[in-house]
């Protein structure tokens, strides 16, 4: 057998998001329309986790003529003091260093979807280009980047009236293979969110030609009414969703139940916004106590032949 030289010259060290722009469907999953929206979808969550630790209660999507999408909160803002460690803004850590984010420890989310501290910079590396505006601190700030490198270090614009963050970015032609958004695609995720998330208010606006719209999602009800939405064509066997939410170990669980009519089940589960298509432990724990309580109340009832 042939031997092949293997040195210390054939080890290649990505610095960066470079890795992320050499392999980006590792990231998102691919370069086509599941990856263009997943971009989307990151940002979103980082607004959504803002309202989870109660510091939100407004997101807004625009979808603009040029591709390019604008995401916007009324949260806490990135902070952009300086870590000390990098020498660097966390502003900028956050938008150009992978694995560097607000939910790997410490108090500042309890509760978090998407990447985790991988999001917002990996749609910085895949995006033509980005831009991100920041108001916190009395003042409003502002960075931009090409392809995940910073072209406007972080300046401040001037004074804030409140908080939040804004990120506008246009997707990498170089990097995927479709660059228009479906606005249903992207409305369908924001209505799900807004179901998930009672009290938040999430927008959704297009601003393209021939296709200018804009809808609002509010679910005070919460799950209730996501379970009410899911059966808005069945006829429902009882009128008022079964719902209830609690905590235990420090997990939260929030169910909400209607049966109606017809013969084919519908179970949905999610994890911190994510859904679990493939189901996992909460969901076999939810079915065996439902069909437990069911069997105990029904002999307790003696509803069923001996």
């Amino acid at each position: 057998m042939a031997e092949t030289a293997y040195t210390a010259k054939d080890i290649t060290v990505l610095e960066g998001l470079e890795p992320v722009r050499l392999r980006p469907g590792m990231y998102i999953g691919s370069t086509g329309p599941r990856g263009l929206h997943h971009l989307v979808y990151e940002v979103v969550d980082n607004a959504v986790d803002e309202a989870l630790a109660g510091r939100n209660d407004y997101v807004e999507v625009v979808l603009h003529p040029d591709n390019s999408v604008t995401v916007t909160d009324r949260g806490a803002g990135i902070p952009v003091d300086v870590i000390e460690e990098q020498g660097l803004s966390a502003l900028t850590v956050v938008l150009t260093k992978l694995h560097a984010g607000g939910k790997f420890g410490g108090e500042g989310y309890k509760v978090s979807g998407g990447l985790h501290g991988v999001g917002v910079s990996v749609v910085n590396a895949l995006s033509e280009r980005l831009e991100v505006v920041v108001d916190r601190d009395g003042n409003r700030h502002r960075m931009a980047f090409v392809r995940g490198k910073t072209v406007k270090k972080l300046e401040v614009l001037g004074k804030a009236r409140g908080t939040g963050t804004m990120v506008r970015f246009k997707p990498d032609p170089e990097i995927f293979t479709v660059l228009e958004f479906h606005y249903t695609t992207l409305a369908d995720r924001l209505r799900q969110l807004a179901f998930l998330n009672k009290g938040i208010s999430i927008t959704i606006k297009d601003e393209r030609e021939d296709q200018k719209k804009q809808e609002t999602f509010l679910a005070k009800g919460g799950l209730t009414e996501f379970v009410q939405w899911l059966n808005r064509n069945k006829k429902a066997l009882h009128a008022k969703p079964i719902s209830f939410s609690a905590t235990k170990d420090d997990v939260e669980v929030d169910l909400a139940l209607q049966y109606e009519d017809g013969y084919n089940e519908n179970t949905f589960t999610f994890v911190n916004n994510i859904n679990t298509h493939e189901g996992g432990t909460h969901l076999t724990g939810f079915k065996s106590a439902l069909t437990r309580t069911i069997n105990d109340v029904a002999k307790r009832r003696d509803f069923l032949k001996k």
